[in-house]
């Protein structure tokens, strides 16, 4: 079985290539490395299963494939707010693009949308049923709106084609791999952490996250993909552990035993002040929820942290 990866050398990409490789799938790979690198799939090159091709999701693409991940778009506020175009590129045409190859070789396809799409949700937690709060003209927008087309495309082929389609709301997940500039609250955590640096909270760090591993997020994909008799499917997946960005902050200061400050900055336009998943579907249609607690998460990925640093 052939299965394309889009943005398969990202954080989650990368971790997701792997896991199909060591289930004896043959793997393509593609990334514009716009927020990817090579260094994430650099191990799998060797692997005959593997291969890699540098390509932008905008532009179409011919390929033999039976399944089909569409991750590729810039996913940390800091990336997709410094390509807003191409983020929104990527979500609409991009999918576009992939939703046809899809259909043309008759492949499933899964969408990795984003719990962005509740906006600042006005339900907590979040349902699948639920339709969001969100602002089309902020600056978050060239993601989150983005995203809500690409769930609706995707819905469209669905319906009008019959095809295999199954749409992933990703919530918050971290891990191995995550940039040093990634941007997103763990990794400045961490970074901040073991450089001394101030660690940066915005607005009072009352507002919460739950935070997902990488392993467990990648445990989710597949199991999303491999059940049967989920086309059309839309499903949360995402951590049960909610916790206030300022808990996190001094769990990690903790954890590295670092003598950084904790300072407060302004609140960013449009930051959600709660969120966390309904995973009751997740539970129900694939037999899925975390294992791994945000301390252990946090232990490995302070780790991996170390040893980046070090190069």
């Amino acid at each position: 079985m052939k299965v394309l990866v889009t943005g398969g050398a990202g954080f989650i990409g990368s971790f997701l290539c792997e896991e199909l490789l060591d289930k004896g799938y043959d793997v393509v790979c593609l990334d514009n490395f716009s927020t990817g690198k090579e260094s994430n799939v650099k191990h799998l090159l060797q692997n005959p299963k593997f291969k890699l091709i540098k390509h932008d999701v905008t532009k179409p693409i011919e390929l033999e494939t039976d399944f089909i991940f569409h991750l590729a778009s810039p996913a940390s506020p800091a990336d997709y707010q410094k390509l807003p175009i191409e983020t929104s590129m990527a979500n609409s045409l991009g999918t576009f693009n992939m939703l046809n190859l899809a259909k043309k070789n008759e492949s499933g396809f899964l969408l990795a949308s984003t719990s962005e799409v509740y906006g600042e949700p006005l339900v907590h937690p979040q349902k699948e049923d639920y339709w969001g709060n969100v602002n089309p003209i902020g600056i978050r927008s060239c993601y989150n709106v983005s995203k809500r087309f690409a769930e609706n495309l995707s819905m469209n082929f669905f319906r009008e084609y019959s095809l295999n389609v199954r749409i992933a709301r990703i919530f918050n997940t971290y891990g191995p791999r995550m940039r040093l500039d990634d941007g997103r609250v763990i990794p400045n955590f961490i970074v901040q952490s073991l450089t001394g640096k101030p660690i940066s909270v915005y607005g009072d760090g009352k507002q919460t996250r739950s935070f997902c591993y990488i392993l467990d997020m990648i445990d989710g994909l597949m199991k999303l993909m491999s059940k049967e008799s989920l086309s059309g499917e839309v499903v949360n997946l995402g951590a049960q552990e909610e916790r206030t960005i300022l808990t996190v902050a001094e769990l990690i200061k903790n954890i590295t035993n670092s003598n950084s400050k904790i300072v407060f900055k302004p609140l960013p336009e449009d930051d959600p002040a709660r969120r966390k998943p309904d995973i009751t579907k997740a539970k129900k249609l694939l037999g899925w929820e975390p294992k791994v607690d945000l301390e252990t998460g946090l232990e490995k990925t302070i780790e991996w942290f170390k040893e980046e640093l070090k190069k």
